[in-house]
């Protein structure tokens, strides 16, 4: 199998999570709290892969100008979009309870939701496919921290998506081509990462990270908090444990 292949497939694994997440708030009534509590595990995960695999890796590799450069100008792109795309009704795309607008309330919004959801996820697929570069296969710590997030994250929007009387038709929609596009966007992240420099990875991968962080502040830890209150901060303690162990012994 060839690199971008691989790359390909593991980052349709970490985008089937969001529909195996949609298909489980379609079908089945989760509790908020639930839901809540599964999306802090996620958020702890993220934060923990960020700052032990990739941001550690970029600084590594490039220098710690080129990975702090990155990581701000991740930060800052994905803010501009998120309020660019919040003011056409895609603020509370990770929302469970009825905070998304319908298309009555909003025209436009199941697009904005859409391609919200997009932000959120190609940046990690992006990660996922330069974790091959290396040549010791695809990192575990990532896959997994993509996975075990984007659970939640699916199974979050879906429910959203559900209460604003949106149709199965577009929630699966939505998710499957996510998952489709975060195949091609692992693959693209392995293939245009390949040939650059150790600084130019640095950037990038810190660029993504950076954009990670920021959903994970925006969009994941307020949805969490909202319902599990207090044992939010120790949920996602333990996400960030767990992953801190997946990425340990991986190493």
């Amino acid at each position: 199998m060839t690199g971008a292949v691989e790359a390909g497939v593991w980052g349709a694994v970490g985008g089937l999570a969001l529909v195996i997440g949609a298909g489980i708030a379609w079908f089945v009534r989760v509790p908020a709290k639930g839901i809540a509590s599964v999306m802090a595990f996620g958020a702890g995960v993220l934060i923990s892969t960020l700052a032990f695999d990739l941001m550690e890796e970029a600084a590594d590799t490039g220098g710690l100008l080129p990975a702090v450069a990155g990581f701000l100008t991740g930060a800052v792109v994905y803010v501009l979009a998120s309020v660019f795309l919040a003011r056409r009704g895609a603020r509370h795309r990770k929302r469970s309870q009825d905070q998304q607008p319908s298309e009555d309330d909003q025209s436009g919004s199941g697009t904005a939701i859409a391609l919200g959801a997009l932000l959120d996820g190609v940046p990690e697929s992006v990660v996922l496919g330069a974790s091959l570069l290396g040549g010791g296969g695809v990192s575990s710590a990532v896959v997994a921290a993509v996975f075990i997030s984007n659970l939640p994250e699916g199974l979050s929007s879906a429910a959203g998506m559900k209460n604003a009387g949106r149709s199965a038709g577009y929630v699966f929609g939505v998710w499957g081509t996510i998952a489709a596009v975060s195949a091609v966007a692992a693959a693209a992240g392995y293939v245009f990462l390949g040939g650059a420099s150790p600084e130019m990875n640095a950037v990038i991968t810190a660029v993504a990270a950076g954009a990670i962080l920021t959903m994970v502040a925006d969009t994941m830890i307020p949805e969490a908090f909202e319902r599990a209150h207090v044992l939010t901060g120790l949920i996602a303690t333990v996400g960030f444990v767990v992953a801190f162990a997946i990425s340990r012994a991986g190493g």
